[in-house]
């Protein structure tokens, strides 16, 4: 019968609106999508780093005192500003110098200090800030801030706060000899301290991976005694060997540099990884960043030249958790940002606020101020043009919208079972059935 005819082809319809859902164009994604989307892009970020770290730190050590170790001095101010170029911020960069050279009687150049004959750049400019000097640097103060167990009055600025995911660099230069190296010429913290403190600081999960370099006499045996995994280390000569400096300036009256640090800061600057005659962070940003990404520990290591270094460096890989040829040097000489992915919806309004916050801070920072200024311009500039009030706007459609666009996709399901039913009755009617 005709009903009968009606009621079936109305039962196939909606069999086949269910099976075959029409999405009217602007529907909100299900929250499946959504979850797909966000595995997505998390997996693209995490992609640009195949290590779990998100952090970069560096702990820059010179054990020297007096005026003829001016070149200790010079080559931990040179590593501080190969890591504050590449992006370490001074507040994850722990400075130890075991004597102030730069206020020296004997300086020609006071409050200045250089590590070129030819002076084209002030080691000791104002934006180097020192956390240990003179009589604080001690074997005592060193393992303290290794291992992380300060007195309570000791500010956050001289800690190591560094957890699981970090990268730490530990770069010392002194005098030394076969398993010591000396602390302001009275006393010596061994290969087993500081195995000891390495120890310490992977059962406190301190550290993701370190590199360790040293520049002294004898120190590739320095870390002899090292058994932590995650460390890879790097000396500037090897077992009865001297480390010799590289070269004199005559109107300072003393070497300025050493071999080992030279030629690493000839690696970087042929590399393109730092700009030896300026001190400006911003400069980093005229090199190319894919060459940066690229270059490796393991290119590094071969860079060394017995016959220029006049020692034989000393490489220890054996503890750690990759190859050196796939470890980029930003993993330990630049700053790494972790990407975080919420559900959680941020209102301008909150993110105003934020800015608030961050204005009083960094009220001393000018380069955060302008930051903080152009956030809030154009966060100003979106609420104009949208019309909408600071306090409804969010990222993405307005629930009002989302509300629209899910009964707009209701609805398009029924409106299809409905116009195949009366094309179909149409066609009963007209063949008189």
């Amino acid at each position: 019968t005709m009903s009968f005819w009606i009621l079936a082809l109305l039962v196939l319809s909606c069999l086949l609106s269910c099976l075959f859902p029409f999405h009217a164009q602007g529907a909100v994604p299900s929250s499946e999508d959504n979850d797909a989307r966000r595995k997505v892009a998390s997996d693209f970020f995490s992609s640009s780093s195949q290590t779990s770290h998100s952090n970069n730190w560096a702990v820059l050590v010179c054990t020297s005192r007096f005026w003829f170790n001016y070149r200790h001095i010079a080559n931990t101010l040179s590593f501080y500003h190969i890591v504050k170029q590449m992006g370490i911020p001074d507040d994850q960069i722990i400075l130890m110098l075991a004597d102030d050279v730069a206020c020296n009687a004997r300086n020609s150049y006071p409050a200045q200090i250089f590590n070129n004959a030819n002076r084209r750049i002030n080691l000791y400019a104002d934006d180097v800030q020192v956390d240990y000097r003179g009589y604080e640097v001690t074997v005592e103060s060193f393992i303290r801030v290794l291992t992380g167990r300060h007195d309570s009055n000791v500010p956050l600025s001289k800690r190591l706060r560094t957890n699981e995911e970090s990268n730490v660099l530990v770069y010392l230069t002194g005098h030394g000899g076969n398993e010591f190296l000396k602390f302001q010429d009275a006393e010596e913290i061994s290969a087993m301290d500081l195995a000891d403190a390495v120890h310490q600081m992977h059962e406190k999960k301190r550290y993701h991976e370190m590199l360790l370099m040293v520049d002294t006499c004898q120190a590739g045996t320095m870390f002899n005694r090292i058994y932590s995994p995650g460390v890879v280390a790097v000396g500037s000569s090897q077992y009865a060997e001297n480390s010799y400096s590289h070269h004199s300036n005559f109107d300072v009256g003393v070497a300025i540099i050493d071999r080992f640090t030279y030629f690493t800061l000839e690696f970087f600057e042929r590399q393109h990884l730092y700009r030896g005659d300026s001190t400006n962070i911003t400069m980093r940003n005229q090199y190319d960043d894919h060459q940066r990404r690229t270059t490796t520990l393991g290119q590094m290591f071969r860079y060394y030249n017995p016959h220029e270094v006049m020692s034989h460096p000393v490489f220890r890989t054996d503890l750690a958790l990759r190859d050196v040829d796939t470890i980029p040097l930003t993993d330990f000489f630049a700053q790494d940002i972790k990407v975080d992915f919420t559900k959680k919806a941020h209102t301008l309004r909150n993110i105003r606020t934020s800015l608030s916050i961050g204005d009083n801070l960094f009220s001393d920072n000018e380069e955060m101020q302008e930051l903080i200024k152009s956030l809030e311009q154009g966060i100003g500039e979106g609420e104009a043009g949208s019309g909408t009030s600071k306090e409804k706007q969010e990222f993405g459609p307005s629930p009002k919208r989302r509300r629209q666009d899910t009964e707009s996709s209701m609805r398009m399901p029924l409106f299809a079972c409905l116009g195949v039913l009366g094309v179909l009755l149409l066609a009963f009617t007209s063949s008189g059935v």
